[in-house]
């Protein structure tokens, strides 16, 4: 710096050496800003480093608004997160979500794509403070990471083969506005925080929300108009109309409505991908070349295939091998093989030579299908495995089923009742950004380790349990009635796993559901479709594909494409996409679902051998809802002081009492005997209000129970509750104690009877009212008034006069 002093000069210098000691000291955050940090000349001012690949910090790119559905989204980059590799921010309303997306330079020792996406739902986006302990976000809740799988699948296929770089997206939400859900907008912020970043990725894609209210196509509809929408459909959508991923939960709709839907929300997604090709080409995105893609040199690949290919080929045209077998068989090879690799390239990493294997065992499989129209388990391309049901497998449980596909077996799909009370609580965050309510109908998916021959830790559950779960459940959740006066849990463990173990869930959890006698509108069915395909090596289009019905395991791995379908004989409730292509043209979409539907149909025609309707009535053993009628008068002697009653009800019989509305309770018992002990219980409480119809004005005789300073205790029949009579009410005489009168326990005394206290429904009696001239009798009481148990109780009245 020429133009300062000198003295100037050295107490710049001075201070740039005393701010670099303190960072030197400080912790990691210290140690970033010194990577970040310029040495500049001495006096000069110290500034942070440019982003990788970048000369200058970028100005922030000009906002671009696209239409879709009739609405605007807006997207933006370049003003918030400028460290990350790639940033953006996209609105539609008034709700923003802020995506990023940061990429290591350096490979990692995995040996697939690294990802991670985290979706996080932020209180403060939606104006609230969470309600937890700590007031702060914790762990991830079921909605965020069933979100964070939605946009990890639309965006997984478009990085380049081998690009094995640790990568990270998280998504931000910046405002809710109640109105928009924030979980399109999120995949649409990945899209473009990833073209837009100088990390390499095949994109832009666009994602929409199809909506169906009365009939009609929305896109992305506010969440007033999703809670009347019979669709929820998902669409993730390439350049040239090119489908990456669908996921979707519908009414039961009929499937050319399905099929337009689809069709719909590609068109729209086209828009919004022309928006993100704007901004990147106004940024001037440059992408960077990475150190190495990890993929089979051709030379050690031609070796493995001319080492093992008859090996290999004879292995998958073995029918007879189940999964186990041909495993074993197909490892056995490999090991063999790469031995001779190791000895033929002994410079290569072992990371090529194991590659180079799988390179050769995927193109002898997927040509088998393509060319010879052949599959290693002997099937036909549309053919089902073997299906066998049963259902009713323990008499104790609420219900149960056995769905056994070929080698997938879901056993011990079982249906359990619990009271309404037991149904899912949302928190008020996730009901605030989401628009998540309660629900009393769940299905929760367990895939132990056994079920594939392994050994593993049997932890909580993890993202995939969780995400086949929620399918095999929005599957099932249609045929589910409104007004089912229990909550549902229907649990399926997956014992034999060789594919599609979620489809299986569905329709062992249908089967389940029938025979705990829930009065479903009909079965419901799941299949999983496969895809094989042939790609052009210039352009890389496709140029011929099979699909695959009932798919295996090994058919997923070595596949392009699973492609679950559920939904009843008449339409469908639940799809699923997942590809490893980046996209596929729509025709190959209304195919495979062709192909589901014609499975599906015949799926439950073997599903209805075993049991075609839900059973008439809930099992023996099954639990019991009544309702109690307590009028307004007597509900202080129903719930007790304090609750005191309700809750020694409770504890005693294991009922759980609902309050439905001001005179209306529901009791809840888990068996019948719990409801005959509860009922019991009931009556017991509530003697005198059962047994006695006292009469408004009447004179009755009463026995003294007890001597109290405030009055005396009386009984008007022998298993009456004592009841107090005040001192202000024994005589016409102003007294501070009932022995001024001679009063002793036992003595019988003239009451006149004036019904019950309103508020708290205790008996209004008074004995100096006789001293006056008698009044005559106002009305009787009637039957309304009681506590009724279920059905009405018959009720008996003595009084003496």
């Amino acid at each position: 710096c020429p133009f300062l002093p000198t003295g100037a000069m050295a107490a710049a210098t001075s201070c740039r050496r005393v701010a670099l000691g303190g960072l030197a000291v400080g912790g990691g955050a210290a140690a970033r800003w010194r990577r970040r940090l310029l040495l500049p000349p001495d006096g000069c001012v110290l500034r942070p480093a440019p982003a990788r690949g970048a000369t200058a910090e970028p100005a922030p790119c000009r906002p671009v608004t696209v239409e879709v559905g009739g609405r605007k989204m807006e997207l933006s980059s370049g003003k918030l997160a400028r460290f990350a590799d790639g940033s953006a921010v996209v609105q539609l309303g008034d709700t923003a979500v802020m995506v990023t997306a940061v990429s290591k330079t350096k490979p990692s020792a995995s040996q697939f794509m690294p990802l991670v996406v985290d979706y996080r739902q932020k209180a403060a986006a939606a104006g609230r403070i969470p309600t937890n302990y700590l007031r702060r976000e914790l762990g991830s809740t079921d909605k965020e990471i069933l979100t964070s799988r939605v946009i990890d699948r639309s965006i997984r296929p478009l990085f380049p083969v081998g690009y094995f770089y640790d990568t990270q997206i998280l998504c931000n939400l910046l405002a809710v506005d109640g109105v928009n859900d924030p979980d399109v907008l999120a995949i649409n912020g990945a899209s473009a925080a990833l073209a837009l970043s100088d990390i390499p990725w095949n994109g832009p894609i666009g994602a929409v929300r199809v909506g169906l209210v009365d009939g009609e196509t929305i896109i992305n509809p506010t969440r007033k108009q999703m809670s009347s929408s019979a669709l929820n459909l998902v669409v993730a959508g390439a350049p040239q109309n090119q489908v990456v991923m669908l996921e979707a939960t519908a009414e039961n709709i009929l499937q050319q409505d399905f099929c337009h839907a689809i069709k719909v929300g590609v068109k729209h997604t086209q828009q919004i991908i022309q928006g993100i090709q704007q901004l990147v080409k106004e940024r001037g995105v440059v992408k960077r070349t990475v150190q190495k893609l990890f993929v089979a040199p051709e030379e050690i690949v031609e070796c493995a295939k001319k080492l093992a290919f008859n090996k290999i080929y004879a292995v998958f045209t073995d029918s007879s091998h189940d999964k186990i077998s041909r495993d074993e068989a197909i490892n056995k090879i490999r090991l063999e093989t790469e031995e001779q690799l190791k000895e033929k390239f002994p410079e290569a990493e072992p990371y090529e030579i194991m590659e180079s294997f799988n390179v050769v065992s995927k193109d002898i499989f997927r040509n088998l299908v393509l060319n010879e129209y052949r599959r290693c388990d002997g099937r036909d391309l549309t053919s089902l495995r073997d299906i066998k049901c049963e259902v009713n497998m323990f008499k104790m449980l609420h219900g149960s089923a056995l769905f056994q596909r070929g080698q997938t077996q879901v056993v011990l799909c079982t249906v359990t009742f619990d009271s309404i009370e037991s149904s899912v609580k949302s928190d008020l965050i996730s009901t605030a950004v989401s628009g998540i309510k309660d629900k009393n109908f769940m299905l929760h998916y367990e895939f132990p380790p056994y079920a594939t021959n392994e050994i593993g830790k049997v932890t909580g559950m993890n993202r995939r349990e969780l995400g086949h779960g929620a399918l095999a459940e929005r599957a099932l959740k249609p045929i589910i009635p409104q007004d089912f006066p229990f909550t549902i849990r229907v649990t399926s463990e997956v014992l034999e796993s060789n594919g599609s173990s979620s489809m299986a869930s569905a329709c062992g959890g249908s089967l389940a559901l029938m025979d705990a006698g829930v009065p479903v509108s009909s079965a419901v069915a799941g299949v999983a479709i496969g895809l094989i395909t042939k790609c052009s090596l210039e352009k890389g289009d496709i140029e011929d594909y099979r699909l695959l019905t009932d798919i295996l395991g090994i058919e997923d791995y070595y596949g392009d494409m699973d492609f679950k379908m559920a939904g009843t004989g008449k339409g469908i409730t639940a799809l699923q996409v997942d590809l490893k292509l980046p996209g596929i043209p729509i025709k190959i979409v209304m195919e495979a679902i062709q192909q589901a539907t014609a499975a599906k149909r015949e799926i439950l025609q073997i599903m209805n051998q075993t049991l075609a309707k839900p059973r008439p009535n809930r099992k023996e053993s099954g639990p019991v809802v009544e309702t109690i009628h307590v009028p307004l008068s007597k509900r202080l002697r129903f719930i007790g002081p304090g609750a005191y009653n309700l809750k020694k009800l409770q504890a005693q019989t294991g009922v759980t009492v609902s309050h439905l509305d001001e005179e209306t309770y529901s009791v809840f018992a888990p068996t019948p005997s719990a409801m005959h002990e509860a009922r019991e219980f009931i009556r017991e409480i509530c003697k005198d209000d059962q047994e006695v119809n006292l009469e408004f004005g009447a004179v009755y005789t009463a026995t003294i129970t007890e001597i109290r300073d405030s009055g005396v205790m009386v009984k008007l029949y022998p298993n009456m509750t004592p009841v107090l009579l005040h001192n202000s009410q024994l005589d016409q005489r102003k007294i501070k104690h009932p022995s001024a009168l001679g009063l002793e326990v036992g003595q019988e005394i003239q009451v006149k009877y004036f019904g019950r206290d309103p508020t708290d429904g205790r008996m209004r009696l008074s004995r100096k009212i006789l001293q006056s001239p008698a009044t005559t009798v106002l009305k009787t009481l009637t039957d309304k008034n009681s506590i009724v148990l279920g059905d009405a109780v018959p009720q008996s009245s003595t009084s003496s006069q």
